[in-house]
């Protein structure tokens, strides 16, 4: 093998002189070139706005949450949290921790920061402070939600030693982690994680949890050598997506497939873009307006619904038990108002964006082209995935405002 074929991926190789100037400093978005920071969203604008959540025409859905028991033990997550925080240094306490309403929250971007980043860096805390963090999500999520999150920062760090370049970014631990609120078993607090192809956030009161919005990446899913090879992401969401788009008849299938191909001489100007791909609700996308469109899922027989239900399981799966159900319960009390969208082939080998939509879920996933890797189309191998939840559910927003309102209270602060 030579010294070019052994930093290709299945035919593709690094850009020949990278995207960015980074003169050895960590990467951000003032190096990126102009025509790509024109496709960058304003995250810091937009989280001024006050806070609507994603919507089908700008006016929330009301009544759709509920503060309630969903089973989840907050203890562990709130005891690792407070040894996480009593762990760091005055100077990093300061960066990382964060009243429970603080516009932070929606400070996030899957790539990389046009603002001052804001939490700890887990690169730069030690070895111990980064393992506590680990357990505050570890306690947060189920088994599958920590190893999809684990396995991204892992893949970000094969795709560094993949394609040889920008070695203080793409790295298994070049992400930020802040606090929100006090850790409780029973008051609103949070945590944030986010950085390349990684973006979780989690909202906790008591037994009942929110993760989103969540972002998780990879370029590519799969790591076929050094030391994180078989490493893998988004076998289930893939195949779960394939399985209920190939159980579409042809009118179902006029009715869900938008474009045929992810082909960007073969879609529409709007749907192709080097930052967001088809994405609708990626960073700065908190209040942005999303129609339904594609294929409403009453017009889909009993099994093909069941295969819906398991395509949003494979997303839903992330939460533990109890928040998952819940979740699920939800999907299941408007699915009849749920939404599949489809661009791009329906074959193992093909590149495909799908949306499931509905007022108390918004999932995308999205075969991208490549940003460090030099394939110039979308394949399979580079994929975003989204997961909202829609009409002001987001960050756990609809129910903190329930919280307050049930307890008369004003903005906690840690």
């Amino acid at each position: 093998m030579s010294h070019l074929d052994d930093r290709r991926f299945h035919g593709f190789g690094p850009r020949p002189d990278g995207l960015y100037a980074l003169d050895g400093v960590r990467m951000n978005a003032a190096d990126l070139p102009r025509e790509i920071v024109a496709l960058i969203p304003d995250v810091v604008a937009a989280a001024e706005e006050p806070f609507v959540g994603v919507t089908t025409d700008g006016i929330p859905v009301p009544d759709l949450f509920a503060l309630q028991d969903e089973g989840f033990d907050p203890r562990p997550a709130a005891r690792a949290a407070g040894r996480f925080l009593a762990d760091l240094t005055p100077t990093q306490r300061s960066t990382a921790w964060f009243d429970i309403g603080a516009k932070h929250w929606r400070l996030w971007t899957n790539a990389f920061p046009t603002w001052e980043p804001h939490g700890v860096l887990l690169e730069d805390l030690e070895p111990g402070q980064r393992d506590t963090a680990f357990a505050v999500m570890e306690a947060s999520l189920s088994a599958k939600g920590f190893a999809d999150a684990r396995a991204a920062m892992a893949l970000n760090a094969a795709l560094g030693e993949l394609i040889r370049q920008y070695p203080d970014t793409l790295t298994e631990y070049n992400y930020f982690f802040a606090v929100y609120g006090t850790p409780s078993d029973t008051a609103p607090w949070g945590w944030q994680l986010w950085g390349h192809h990684l973006v979780l956030h989690c909202f906790v009161l008591g037994g009942q949890i929110v993760l989103t919005p969540a972002f998780i990446g990879a370029e590519p899913t799969i790591a076929d050598r050094g030391p994180h090879q078989g490493t893998r992401l988004f076998d289930a969401e893939r195949e779960a997506g394939l399985a209920l788009r190939n159980s579409l008849d042809r009118r179902q299938a006029g009715r869900a497939v938008l474009h045929r191909s992810l082909l960007s001489a073969e879609l529409p100007a709007d749907l192709v873009n080097f930052v967001d791909g088809r994405h609708k609700g990626g960073a700065g996308r908190d209040n942005r307006v999303i129609p339904y469109e594609g294929l409403r899922s009453d017009a889909l027989s009993p099994g093909q619904r069941d295969l819906l239900l398991a395509l949003i399981g494979t997303y839903a799966g992330r939460a533990p038990e109890g928040p998952a159900a819940a979740l699920m319960t939800r999907v299941r009390a408007h699915l009849d108002e749920t939404y599949l969208t489809w661009i791009g082939g329906d074959t193992d080998a093909d590149a495909f964006y799908y949306k499931v939509h509905s007022p108390v879920l918004l999932i995308e996933f999205d075969c991208h082209q490549g940003v460090f890797l030099d394939n110039e189309e979308p394949e399979p191998f580079h994929v975003h995935t989204i997961v909202r939840t829609p009409n002001g559910g987001d960050y756990g927003q609809d129910l903190l405002r329930r919280h307050y309102a049930l307890h008369h209270h004003g903005t906690h602060k840690p």
